[in-house]
Formats: structure tokens, C-alpha cells, sequence
């Protein structure tokens, strides 16, 4: 059985809360290992998040849809 491990992000910018219930906070991080090390994506995470949080993130492929201003 192989275990995969996940790949550190540093939150770079906290950009506001998404959900049905405000319980999501999307953010901007930059990926620090891996293939993708240096890019910077647009995540959705759940919890209380900092600037400057290290976040260990699955897969780094996909992106979060950018929040609406309504």
C-alpha cells in the first residue's frame, strides 16, 4: 500500500468567506514542494486560517471558482 503524503502551501492572502454558511474562508497559497513549487492558487479551506499559515494541501491541480460580489 503506498501512503501519499501532502504538499505545504504558505497562506499568501485571505480572501473572504464562501459557503452556504459563511463556514469556508478562501484563500490565495503559494505551493512550497513538489512540481508545482512557486505557483500561487486559490483554495477553499474550513477552519480558522492566518496570514503565513502553513496549509498541507492533497493535490494542488485544481483551483477554487473566484467569490461574486453580490
Amino acid at each position: 500500500m503506498v501512503e501519499e503524503t501532502g504538499v505545504p502551501a504558505e497562506v499568501i492572502e485571505v480572501i473572504g468567506v464562501t459557503g452556504m454558511h459563511g463556514e469556508a474562508v478562501q484563500i490565495k497559497c503559494k505551493i512550497l514542494e513538489g512540481n508545482n513549487k512557486g505557483r500561487i492558487i486559490t483554495r477553499n479551506s474550513i477552519g480558522p486560517v492566518r496570514l503565513g499559515d502553513i496549509l498541507i494541501l492533497m493535490e494542488t491541480a485544481r483551483e477554487a471558482k473566484k467569490l461574486s460580489g453580490r
